[in-house]
């Protein structure tokens, strides 16, 4: 059997480290889970994983010149294909000249209440100076 990327093949974790495991997938051939490969979720240690000896499905995702083999768990899982949320259809479909005109207005009604809001404050026009 070839091994080509893509491919998914069961194999058995021979070392394990730091930074991935070591996989046997045929007679001679090694394989690296490296440690972001392992589960979907974050992994902090590997052992709380896997073990020396356990059987894991891989999916092999490169394969260099020089002969090293990249391996990953959880891209071999078979997942169901994701389901798109329905995009929310909006209420009203507003044209830009539609949203401008409402934009101005309520500008509009912003500045005229700060203005009251500020000029109380100083005491409205004509207020004198002491």
């Amino acid at each position: 059997m070839s091994i080509e990327v893509g491919s998914k093949l069961q194999g058995k974790v021979t070392g394990i480290t730091n930074f991935g495991a070591f996989v046997e997938i045929e007679k001679g051939k090694t394989g690296l889970v490296h440690i972001s490969e392992v589960a979907d979720n974050y992994v902090k240690d590997i052992n709380d994983h896997l073990k020396v000896g356990d059987e894991v499905e891989v999916k092999v995702i490169n394969v260099e010149k020089d002969g090293k083999i990249g391996l990953s768990i959880k891209k071999a899982k078979d997942r169901p294909a994701r389901q798109s949320r329905p995009k929310p259809k909006k209420d009203r479909q507003e044209n830009f000249e539609a949203k401008m005109s409402r934009f101005l207005k309520d500008s509009e009604d912003r500045l005229a209440s700060l203005k009251k809001h500020t000029e109380s404050k100083r005491g409205g026009r004509g207020a004198r100076r002491g």
